[in-house]
């Protein structure tokens, strides 16, 4: 399955919000340097779908705000 997410680090807490079936709004309290947001986004998402974290890729937009990530279930 193919997500489109929204990334906010660096936000006052963790959360997601479902904006439709396949886009996503993620805020962390991870900063964006060597990868900690984006491992933070991995980590709420898996949490979220009940699935691991190596479950979970960013296919697109590993230094972008705006990401295509794969869930493998």
């Amino acid at each position: 399955m193919k997500i489109f997410v929204k990334a906010k680090p660096k936000a006052r807490e963790n959360k997601i919000e479902k904006i439709d079936e396949s886009n996503f709004i993620v805020s962390v309290k991870a900063a964006p340097i060597k990868g900690k947001a984006n491992e933070a986004i991995i980590e709420s998402l898996a949490e979220y779908f009940h699935v691991g974290n190596s479950d979970i890729e960013i296919i697109r937009g590993h230094k972008s705000r705006e990401k295509i990530i794969e869930i493998n279930k």
